[in-house]
């Protein structure tokens, strides 16, 4: 229970600051694989893009650092639900920015030579074509590549506010690791591109719907209901300021011909007369003249017979064809 109006206040501002994809990260690190594998492909995307395997003298070290604190979290997590192990943490503070701090964890005793000598083993196999090498079983497998591009979402991934634009990234050092996550994507469907901004390589999302794809693939599945109301109520927001947009540009198109029309129809009336035009250009221009802002079709509906739309049309492109040669004439005689 809140104690006072102002701390409701400031608990709402708390929430609203969180941005989407940080809810999505809160969301996946408590999402754990169900198959076996799964957390050790999930360790594996964390330690491949934020993180090293060092080798000294056949001993294995295991360091991670991040300024995010969901992806020590679950690095922490993973180590102690499969290896009962408790990382080494410590916290950099930079002095300039207040609010940046880089998470630095590592493991290096004996008991945990023997994870970083097991992850080394199991999680970083590679086959010929720089692929890892999940577990054989077809459901593992999938259950791995899931959780493989979790961790790799949590520990370089970002995801723009749907609202605005579309688009998922990840961003990695390693040209190799990037290739490989495009790869696992293409086989969920799920086609990235590729870019690199100077020493980094991004593999990036723009389409919603293959986000989607992607927030279903991982298991954020209230993100991914979030991410779809959104995408709903905004595409609903296109379509009618589209038709706004479309009958806004008709309108002033229908508007700015029936000006043309009325001026055209006025310049014969008052140098020449009505009489110049014969029967059913003369009717039609009696119509226009008293209907200025009717459409075509409403216009040719008065008429005794009615016209249809594109006889209407017709004979008010007759009228101003009649004008503009009139005009022509005109000038001609005073030159």
């Amino acid at each position: 229970m809140l104690k006072s109006e102002s701390d409701a206040e400031i608990c709402k501002r708390r929430i609203i600051i969180l941005s989407f994809s940080s809810n999505v990260k809160r969301e996946l690190i408590h999402r754990f694989g169900e198959e076996n594998g799964s957390d050790m492909a999930e360790l594996t995307a964390i330690i491949n893009l934020c993180g090293q395997i060092e080798e000294k003298e056949n001993e294995f070290c295991i360091k991670i650092h991040t300024e995010n604190v969901l992806v020590a979290r679950k690095f922490f997590t993973l180590m102690k639900k499969n290896f009962n192990i408790e990382c080494n943490i410590s916290v950099l503070r930079n002095s300039q920015l207040r609010k940046n701090r880089t998470y630095f964890l590592s493991i290096d005793s004996k008991r945990e030579r023997i994870a970083a000598e097991y992850i080394k083993k199991h999680c970083f196999e590679q086959a010929e074509d720089g692929n890892v090498v999940f577990e054989r079983d077809k459901e593992s497998t999938v259950c791995a590549m899931r959780a493989y591009l979790r961790g790799a979402f949590l520990a370089c991934g970002s995801l723009n506010e749907p609202e605005k634009t579309y688009h998922l990234e990840i961003v990695g050092t390693n040209y190799n690791y990037c290739v490989q996550l495009k790869a696992i994507l293409a086989k969920f469907g799920i086609n990235a591109g590729y870019i690199q901004r100077k020493e980094h390589h991004v593999i990036y999302i723009k389409e919603g719907e293959k986000i989607s794809d992607f927030l279903n693939v991982v298991g954020a599945h209230v993100s991914l209901m979030e991410f779809e109301n959104i995408r709903i109520l905004k595409d609903m927001r296109n379509n009618v300021n589209r038709r706004v947009n479309c009958e806004t540009a008709n309108l002033s198109k229908t508007i700015a011909a029936s000006v043309k029309q009325v001026d055209d129809i006025n310049f014969i009336d008052e140098k020449f007369g009505l009489d110049y035009l014969d029967k059913p250009l003369k009717e039609a221009a009696q119509i226009r003249m008293q209907y200025p802002d009717l459409s075509l079709k409403e216009l040719g509906a008065k008429l005794v017979p009615p016209v249809g739309k594109s006889g209407m049309n017709h004979r008010l492109h007759r009228i101003s064809e009649i004008a503009e040669q009139l005009m022509e004439g005109m000038k001609k005689d005073n030159d």
